[in-house]
């Protein structure tokens, strides 16, 4: 080694990969806030609400550099009798994969995470990114996501939206519609548990939704729209940043008619702007949906987003969502059970679909 080769080893340490401790949550926390490849998605809060609501063991990876923090990996193991074998990053949302500020620290992680997934002798390995990584990895051309910047200005931000979408706001507004914050989740849930069986998909557990405002806070509000004092439409929001991710919603059938939705975004933007916020991020949708063409009337684009599988034990990705044929019949026959009997078996199943 020549005479300046300790020095540069101690500019430059190795890059070491270890699970996250109880106490880096603080540490993982500042590194997700402050790198601009992370994502709401990438918060430390979320092993403990999927540990809690789910059950599902986590392995939330960090790489240092000096005692630094350069980049995460947050993994969720799925195990499941019905749907398989999965590591996946991040489960229950829709962006993941590895956030870093260097490469050396991408390879790093991908290296463990590839590693662990062996270990675990899973049946994939999945990456939610929103920007490529893997091309040779397998991929599925499903899922879009819809943001846009936010104009410092709310009357700019209304005359932005497209005509028709913009008179549909309007008509809400007209309509004495009022949109204000719970302090709970009961009156979301309602809606969404009504919501998600109109559509034949199993309800998430109302434990999730609490424990998603017990462990992120002021970062996760709901917003409900009444009409003449009946709640008619209702999200769950994130924030992170200066963006907006409105995540989860739920509706009454009469919400279309009245413009309910299309008032309730108006006003989740409304706020976002005073708030400061410089991005809408409207979550993904899957194309051909009714929600891909709602986020497109209001003038956002779709971006792909790449969900990358390393094929452990499988030959070809799972397609485990209700675009799938070989769901059509589940799903018919599970919008004719009573209310009572899909609140008690949907969460056991929804568990496991990540």
């Amino acid at each position: 080694m020549g005479p300046d080769g300790p020095h540069l080893l101690e500019r430059n340490p190795v890059i070491r990969v270890r699970p996250m401790a109880s106490d880096d949550r603080a540490r993982w926390d500042a590194f997700v806030a402050a790198c601009p490849e992370a994502t709401f998605f990438h918060r430390a809060g979320w092993r403990e609400v999927l540990e809690r609501a789910f059950g599902h063991r986590t392995h939330y990876l960090l790489a240092e550099r000096g005692g630094e923090i350069v980049g995460v990996l947050p993994l969720t193991e799925i195990r499941s009798r019905l749907f398989g074998h999965a590591l996946i990053s991040n489960a229950f949302c829709v962006y993941g994969g590895i956030a870093t500020t260097e490469e050396a620290a991408r390879a790093a992680l991908d290296s463990e995470a590839r590693k662990l997934a062996r270990a675990l002798q899973v049946g994939y390995l999945e990456y939610r990114n929103l920007r490529p990584r893997h091309p040779d990895w397998p991929t599925q051309d499903l899922y879009c996501t819809f943001r846009k910047p936010l104009e410092p200005d709310v009357e700019a931000n209304l005359k932005a939206i497209p005509r028709k979408q913009r008179a549909m706001v309007r008509k809400g507004m007209k309509n004495g519609l009022k949109a204000e914050f719970d302090a709970d989740v009961d009156r979301f849930y309602a809606l969404f548990a009504d919501n998600v069986h109109r559509h034949g998909t199993p309800v998430l557990p109302r434990h999730y939704f609490v424990l998603l405002k017990e462990v992120f806070g002021a970062d996760c509000d709901v917003l409900t729209v009444t009409h003449q004092g009946r709640a008619v439409s209702s999200v769950l929001t994130f924030w992170f940043r200066d963006e907006v991710l409105p995540y989860y919603a739920g509706d009454v059938p009469a919400a279309r008619e009245l413009a309910a939705n299309d008032f309730k975004y108006w006003e989740l933007m409304r706020h976002a702007c005073e708030r400061g916020c410089r991005v809408f991020d409207y979550g993904r949708s899957k194309r051909g949906t009714g929600q891909f063409d709602f986020k497109k009337n209001w003038g956002f684009t779709p971006q792909p987003l790449y969900y990358e599988y390393d094929l452990v034990r499988l030959s070809h990705i799972p397609q485990h969502n209700p675009a799938n044929p070989k769901y059509r019949l589940f799903i018919a026959l599970w919008k004719r059970l009573p209310r009572a009997v899909v609140n008690t078996l949907g969460p056991h199943l929804v568990k496991s679909l990540g």
